[in-house]
């Protein structure tokens, strides 16, 4: 559990006003204390994430947002990095006290929760007290659980509760979902640069080599260099050759023109964001006005090296191949929505250490901006010529080469 990484884990995040328990609770569920426990209001500020795990849910983020109440500036931005906590969830607790009546605040946030798409189980807490009739109406046909925050009497019909939750949780797909089967040979190229973590894979190859091998798949994994001579002495055609988008231009040099390829973050692409957007932002991109900004967004905290994806070589390619008059600002997470609209274009990464349900609330917030959006790999694709080849061998390829029938210039590259 322990090492799983956090995109794979369920997200359970509480909400609720100050005061309500919510840190009392994330203490019951873990076994220890994770978050201080205190009547002055405001005492947890910053989201706090432990992990555990909970049978048949398996490994779980919980999260300890500040009270949506919170007063004054620095109140106000504990509650939009506790709004994002919330956006990205799996599932929702909201933590509200039995005895008291819902108040506005309670009601404007289940308003807001009822738009986040995940499933909410109310959790009541001060289970000694008489709970008020209004709040018990207030639930409603929500699953609710009373909680005695000094006994920690209720705890395990919370946990049963979650674990019935786990129907309505939105699954990811796999990398290699609906593009395989058992069986088939895969090529994957690895390129071993400055940027590879020693040792180690980087996550969304090792996704793949997973996925294939426990879809009964054969893999052929080999840096670019090697890819001419190792292809030349296969006995039969790969199903699919999948490269880091770094090697695209020398993968495709390298094997048939018949052969079908595409790129981790394509794949992933598909796996954590919305590909059909991805590919109209790609369209809409020599749109771009001279003197346009350009947004580039990573969902890590990697090092940055000499010669990064990110700020370097995207950029490049952006400024040879689209326009060479914009300007390039670099984030890790989300601007404020008002900052946010002085962009004109966002290019997003694979998306690898965040969850789908939280890729999906970024890009709903750029989306509501108007604001055109691409990931990674198609863009770098598009940069070497190679769409629509790198999308022919996804399900989807016929609705996404429509997407760019009506543009020569995107096409005919």
């Amino acid at each position: 559990m322990t090492t799983t990484t956090p995109a794979e884990r369920t997200r359970i995040v509480l909400v609720g006003i100050r005061n309500a328990g919510k840190s009392s609770l994330m203490n019951r569920l873990l076994g220890r204390e994770a978050s201080i426990v205190s009547e002055t209001p405001g005492t947890t500020t910053d989201p706090v994430t432990r992990s555990m795990e909970i049978p048949p849910l398996g490994p779980v983020a919980i999260t300890d947002t500040a009270g949506l109440d919170d007063e004054g500036a620095l109140g106000e931005e504990r509650i939009r990095h506790s709004d994002q906590r919330v956006s990205a969830a799996d599932l929702l607790l909201f933590i509200t006290p039995r005895h008291l009546p819902p108040s506005s605040i309670e009601q404007q946030l289940l308003e807001k929760l009822k738009k986040k798409n995940a499933p909410l189980i109310f959790v009541r807490t001060f289970a000694d007290r008489r709970i008020n009739s209004d709040k018990q109406a207030w639930c409603g046909s929500y699953t609710a659980v009373d909680i005695n925050n000094q006994s920690g009497a209720g705890t395990e019909r919370l946990l049963k509760a979650i674990k019935r939750a786990r129907k309505e949780i939105v699954i990811e797909r796999s990398p290699l979902e609906g593009l395989v089967e058992a069986g088939d040979l895969l090529v994957l190229v690895t390129p071993i640069d400055s940027a590879a973590p020693k040792g180690r894979l980087i996550l969304p190859q090792v996704e793949t080599i997973r996925d294939a091998l426990d879809r009964d798949c054969a893999t052929m994994v080999l840096k670019e260099k090697e890819l001419h001579s190792f292809y030349s002495r296969l006995g039969e055609k790969p199903k699919l050759v999948i490269t880091d988008s770094q090697a695209f231009h020398a993968v495709a040099a390298n094997i048939p023109r018949d052969q079908p390829l595409t790129s981790f973050s394509i794949l992933f692409a598909r796996k954590k964001g919305e590909i059909h957007l991805f590919m109209h932002g790609i369209r809409q991109m020599e749109s771009i006005p001279d003197g346009g900004r350009v947004l580039v967004m990573e969902s890590c905290s990697h090092h940055r090296q000499s010669d990064d994806i990110g700020t370097v070589k995207i950029p490049l390619l952006f400024r040879q191949r689209v326009n060479p008059r914009v300007e390039f600002d670099f984030a890790r997470s989300l601007p404020p929505e008002e900052e946010l609209s002085s962009y004109s274009m966002v290019i997003h990464c694979a998306g690898c250490m965040t969850t789908r349900k939280a890729m999906l609330a970024r890009l709903s917030t750029i989306e509501r901006r108007g604001i055109p959006v691409s990931n990674y790999g198609l863009f770098i694709g598009w940069a070497n010529g190679l769409l629509p080849r790198a999308i022919e061998p996804l399900p989807e390829a016929t609705e996404l080469k429509r997407v760019l029938e009506d543009n020569r210039t995107l096409t005919a590259l």
